[in-house]
């Protein structure tokens, strides 16, 4: 039985368009673009301005002696003024998305980030202006569901009851209801206008940012802090940002229909199996421990995340394993990404290109590596930066594609830089800032250089594809044990191209005590 659902990618791409009216007729024939916005805070013309990155934050329910995702925040608040805005690398509710725990694990967490902060229990979840924008990307836990079945069900059986203690902490009733909840956090939920009058009177307030091709949504920070998309572009500083959706291009290749083939699957049947015998071995463990006793809380907590982690690894073997057909794949969004990445290197204002989103191509925090979803994410962008390069021919003179890729999903700090791939994703900078609320994972043990396997004619290949250089996650054993929670900020100076200097912000918790964790800003 699974205890987590996932809508698939044509019903996320479809519910998604429903909400933000995609393309209907007052939009078009106002000329307004739906995937563009401009920040209207008076300073997006500065060439040097700075802003935040975080990701993977929205817990807070699980921890009963400590906060981590708030300690995060309270490192970020010294910051706050000389940055023009946070990137949020998606999950930013855990477990389910639902709009139940908006208010206990978004709103109070970042509540000086917000309008009316001071008073954050009277903030409804849909109705949120933030005086600091956060400008986020779905993750995979805004889309969750649960099961109408385990709402039913959980607490009838020794083993449901087991999990609904231990994992319904933070699930409650509610799913995300396919990424609702989301959308109407921080969309521009048009759904909502049942007239077209009001729908025309709100088009005309709040899409008067003039674009090259028509007309575009005002972000005004204070005022209307409303994304227009779930995939978007603004323009900051002379660098063009690019927020993705990258829950509608994961999708896992097919098995192969080969003895090669079945033999992944029967080893992928066997691993499902193995860590579904270690689930439950970790819920007789938790029976035993007592949540109010501190050092057995803190193991509890521990215990609670690998179970979280368990579910994760459940998913991707169900995805490899249900993948019949070539993956539904959200190819509106890749050649929206071609396109605007083609005409961004045709601008000549444009001086760097940053793309966000949450699923990362390259990483080696250990669950998250080897993933099959990781590997179709890589495939997919290079397929866009491949035509990129093919359409630009020497026009980028030696640059790589864009300057940095910022992602999260893997519950880490790292910076990662390609090497020569044999593609266009060849010398990418590539930050993963997965790392500020929930339980931080350990880097794999197979080291910091990532292999991929080639085909050509000789046959089976490995070549190097990247390098890790930093990684902050869990290090240690027992009492030794350091669970390092971390953002980054990035200042981005004048010239062209443009220079970014990342200052990682890391606070360590370490034998029931927190710790600033001081490291050297880099620049990229």
């Amino acid at each position: 039985m699974k205890f987590i659902s996932e809508p698939s990618i044509p019903v996320k791409i479809q519910k998604m368009k429903e909400r933000v009216r995609w393309r209907n007729a007052s939009i078009v024939s106002r000329g307004i673009d739906q995937t563009c916005m401009a920040i209207d805070d008076r300073n997006s013309d500065n060439p040097e301005f700075s802003f935040m990155v975080i990701g993977d934050s929205g817990s807070s329910a699980s921890y009963r002696q400590h906060n981590p995702q708030r300690k995060v925040a309270e490192l970020m608040l010294p910051q706050r003024e000389e940055c023009s805005f946070v990137l949020h690398t998606g999950d930013v509710i855990y477990i389910v998305g639902s709009h139940e725990y908006y208010p206990q694990n978004f709103i109070e967490p970042y509540r000086e980030f917000i309008v009316g902060g001071v008073n954050p229990k009277l903030i409804p979840y849909d109705r949120m202006v933030f005086k600091t924008p956060i400008l986020p990307v779905l993750g995979n836990h805004d889309y969750y569901d649960v099961p109408l079945m385990y709402r039913l069900l959980a607490g009838s059986t020794l083993p449901l009851r087991r999990l609904f203690r231990y994992k319904d902490i933070e699930i409650g009733w509610h799913g995300s209801y396919q990424g609702d909840a989301y959308a109407r956090a921080f969309l521009d939920y048009l759904k909502a206008f049942h007239s077209k009058q009001e729908l025309e009177f709100h088009l005309d307030e709040h899409y008067t940012a003039k674009t090259d091709t028509g007309r575009c949504l005002r972000y005004e920070p204070g005022r209307f802090t409303r994304l227009p998309n779930r995939y978007y572009t603004f323009r900051y500083g002379g660098i063009d940002f690019f927020a993705l959706d990258s829950n509608t291009f994961n999708e896992p290749s097919p098995l192969p229909a080969t003895k090669e083939g079945e033999s992944s699957r029967r080893q992928l049947e066997k691993r499902r199996h193995e860590i579904e015998e270690e689930e439950m071995q970790i819920l007789e463990v938790c029976d035993r421990l007592n949540p109010d006793n501190p050092k057995e809380a803190e193991k509890l907590d521990a215990l609670k995340a690998k179970l979280y982690q368990i579910d994760e690894v459940k998913i991707d073997i169900e995805k490899q394993l249900a993948s019949h057909h070539e993956p539904a794949t959200d190819f509106e969004q890749l050649e929206w990404l071609k396109h605007r990445l083609i005409e961004s290197w045709h601008t000549q204002e444009v001086r760097g290109r940053i793309i966000y989103f949450h699923h990362p191509p390259y990483v080696t925090e250990a669950s998250k590596w080897h993933q099959a979803q990781t590997l179709a994410v890589r495939r997919r962008l290079r397929w866009v930066f491949d035509g990129v390069a093919q359409t630009l021919g020497s026009l980028t003179q030696g640059r790589a594609i864009v300057d940095l890729i910022l992602n999260g999903h893997a519950h880490c700090l790292e910076y990662l830089r390609t090497t020569d791939t044999g593609h266009a994703d060849s010398h990418l900078n590539c930050i993963v800032c997965g790392g500020s609320g929930r339980r931080p994972r350990r880097q794999r043990r197979e080291g910091s250089e990532l292999m991929e396997t080639f085909e050509d004619v000789t046959g089976s290949l490995n070549r190097k594809v990247a390098d890790s250089l930093l990684f902050v996650g869990r290090h240690g054993y027992d009492v030794l044990k350091r669970l390092p929670y971390s953002s980054v900020r990035i200042d981005v100076k004048d010239g062209c191209p443009a220079k970014f200097v990342v200052t990682p912000l890391v606070i360590e918790r370490f034998q029931g005590e927190w710790y600033n964790r001081e490291l050297e800003p880099f620049e990229i």
